[in-house]
């Protein structure tokens, strides 16, 4: 029965914020002793890791359910909105931290231990004979010794694929939009796939970057910027597929109408959102 529009519906008894409070301790608690050098610790990691998983489906599905039963108002509708643009914008100051890495290491901090900008005794005492270039290569055993990946090779093969998963996104939209549900079940499936086969991809380049070119976290200030910038980029770019997967499955049963597809809004928004970070992340890790 629809709820009336007038009303803000809110559930009742919802055990799964204190499900998904439980995961995140013992997530937390798993991660702490792990770096400790506790083997335990990891297994924890893995069991709250488990119990968020948990709470999401279920929580999710209760939502989606309640959705297909007509509860949600018009009101409850913008404050789904209201929620996927400050969490959009709550990940785009995420990623603004790590690129304010990138940029104060190039351009302050490698340059005065090379002594230009008048900090010529910054480069005595810190580091004398530290010359200032980037990608940074420092004494070979400290992990100077390494190649940085080229921008025309793995690195374009991925921005084609998100940028092509970007445009069948877009036409799986208007196809929803119009009605037309084998073009949207069609260009939806090629998303997550695009998405999927990025992931493959930079799997394949950590392997090249670890095995052969010696780039690791333990790089210096290159290598680990790659890393945590790419990494972070790529798990993003994991949970978006997986989204749209999930959003695939939801369209194969007969979900979502052209006037009241929001969850399939939300997982665009998301896509296009790390589509966006790649694009950044292409100009500034791999081309300058």
């Amino acid at each position: 029965m629809a709820h009336a529009q007038d009303h803000y519906y809110v559930p009742h008894d919802s055990h799964w914020p204190i499900v998904g409070t439980v995961g995140l301790l013992f997530m937390m608690i798993g991660v702490s002793i792990w770096l400790n050098g506790s083997a335990p610790g990891f297994w924890i990691m893995l069991a709250g890791i488990g119990v968020l998983v948990f709470m999401m489906i279920g929580w999710f599905g209760n939502v989606i359910s309640e959705n297909q039963q007509g509860l949600y108002s018009d009101q409850v509708d913008v404050s789904f909105r209201m929620g996927m643009f400050w969490f959009i914008f709550s990940e785009v100051m995420f990623f603004a931290a790590f690129f304010g890495v990138l940029f104060y290491a190039r351009n302050m901090s490698i340059p005065w231990l090379g002594g230009e900008s008048n900090n010529f005794f910054t480069n005595l005492l810190l580091w004398p004979g530290f010359e200032s270039t980037w990608p940074t290569n420092g004494p070979a055993d400290m992990g100077g010794d390494f190649e940085s990946i080229p921008a025309l090779g793995l690195p374009l093969i991925n921005t084609i694929l998100l940028l092509s998963s970007s445009v069948t996104i877009t036409i799986a939209h208007h196809a929803l939009i119009a009605g037309h549900r084998g073009t949207l079940n069609a260009f939806l499936a090629l998303t997550f796939i695009l998405g999927f086969i990025f992931i493959g991809v930079q799997g394949y380049e950590y392997v090249h970057a670890y095995r052969d070119l010696n780039l690791t976290l333990a790089s210096g200030i290159f290598g680990s910027t790659f890393f945590m910038l790419t990494g972070f980029h790529g798990l993003h770019v994991t949970i978006g597929a997986i989204m749209l997967f999930i959003i695939w499955l939801r369209v194969l049963k007969g979900h979502f109408t052209p006037t009241n597809h929001f969850g399939f809004e939300a997982v665009a928004w998301y896509w296009h959102f790390v589509d966006v970070v790649w694009v950044g992340l292409y100009i500034f890790v791999y081309w300058l």
